[in-house]
């Protein structure tokens, strides 16, 4: 991305290549300060080019204005994309102490939150953080695969997982493709876990799978060229661009059926959700293979496990933990972890840590007093905040 060059966005296909540049402007940023090197002289004013395009996009009614294909314009949400390039263009101008400050005016309570952090997980000597992503360590986007990791965010997160921590891990139940696409941590540093947990990228850059049975691999093939179909159709194309759109993950798949900026009326965003469970009725009929999970943003159709009782469930990021526990070596069994999450999915996670160390942490980032609630009950060692941006900076302020 030239720094000199004026960038227009016209099209969605624009501004997805405009975020992907981005991407390596900030990662050659956070390879630079976490060297101790100075940045080099392009990368502000390449962001701050970018950030002249995104302000530049058409607005009606909040909402950016850009052609799908020529013929057809889309409307987007594009606060994330937009706030966090000006964050870090402040940051890497201004700082990291008047960075904190900003961020402290930015978010109520933000300096006790912190400090509650730093308490809970100060002189700790960290086996496995184990964090969500989306809501927890890095803020919300209305879209996955234009929610660029932050510059300020890799420096923090990537400062704590070198420096205060043995075996750091992003487990999240997207895809792993994209989530390697959207992070600027260094390569190499951080485990990257998917679909849940069902893959993983390690520390020498093989990727590692839950073996799936023949049948259950036959059958999400098959749901998954039925998604694709059915997407393609005028009236349900809009689900594969907002939010999550459509990803194809190891083990599941997932479909938006609303953003967080609710562009979809939502008795069409419940249709919607009345086809996919046809669908998966249809596929499934006895029930013994697929799930749904609904968050109420995405659909998420879900492979079963077979328990020790020989029951069905579907795959949590519970199990997940417990298999890349076992095929990672993490000694689990040796405390304490970190646990990160923000929504009621990530609660396994702590689960599965408790039940292999006691000593574990956990810090949820959510506003939810029922989920605070069930943290505090899975552990007293927990502290709950209510932005993405107090955890990271917890995390960064702890680092050597």
């Amino acid at each position: 991305m030239s720094a000199q060059d004026a960038v227009t966005l016209t099209t969605l296909k624009d501004f997805y290549a405009l975020m992907a540049e981005t991407r390596e402007v900030r990662a050659q940023a956070v390879a630079a300060i976490l060297r101790g090197d100075e940045v080099p002289g392009h990368v502000v004013p390449s962001l701050r080019s970018a950030l002249c395009a995104l302000d530049e996009v058409p607005e009606v009614d909040g909402r950016r204005v850009l052609s799908l294909d020529g013929v057809r314009d889309i409307v987007l949400d594009m606060d994330y994309e937009i706030n966090e390039t000006r964050k870090d263009i402040f940051y890497l101008e201004q700082g990291e102490e008047t960075f904190l400050e900003f961020l402290s005016d930015l978010h109520p309570g933000f300096d006790g939150h912190v400090a509650a952090g730093r308490d809970l997980l100060k002189g700790l000597d960290l086996n496995c953080l184990i964090t969500d992503r989306d809501g927890t360590i890095n803020n919300y986007c209305a879209r996955y695969l234009t929610s660029i990791q932050s510059a300020y965010n890799a420096v923090f997160l990537s400062r704590f997982a070198m420096g205060a921590v043995q075996r750091p891990m992003v487990l999240t139940s997207a895809p792993l493709a994209g989530l390697i696409e959207i992070s600027v941590n260094p390569e190499g540093r951080i485990y990257y876990a998917a679909s849940k947990g069902r893959e993983c990228l390690d520390l020498e850059g093989r990727v590692r799978r839950l073996p799936i049975p023949p049948e259950k691999q036959r059958l999400m093939s098959d749901l998954n060229d039925r998604l694709a179909e059915l997407v393609a159709r005028p009236q349900y194309e809009k689900f594969s661009l907002i939010g999550s759109g459509l990803q194809f993950k190891f083990g599941q798949s997932t479909v938006a059926r609303q953003d967080i900026g609710r562009s979809v009326p939502e008795d069409e965003s419940q249709a919607f959700l009345g086809v996919l469970a046809g669908l998966v009725e249809e596929l499934d009929p006895g029930r013994d293979m697929l799930r749904i999970e609904d968050t109420g943003l995405d659909v998420e159709i879900i492979l079963t496990i077979e328990t020790e009782a020989d029951a069905v469930k579907d795959f949590d990021k519970g199990d997940g933990v417990k298999y890349l526990s076992s095929e990672l070596d993490l000694e689990m069994v040796h405390g304490p972890h970190l646990v990160c999450g923000d929504t009621a999915s990530d609660v396994p996670m702590l689960e599965a840590a408790m039940s292999m160390a006691a000593n574990t942490r956990a810090i949820f980032v959510t506003r939810d007093k029922a989920l605070a609630t069930r943290v505090r009950g899975v552990t007293t060692n927990a502290v709950i905040v209510p932005e993405p941006d107090m955890l990271v900076a917890i995390m960064g302020s702890l680092s050597p």
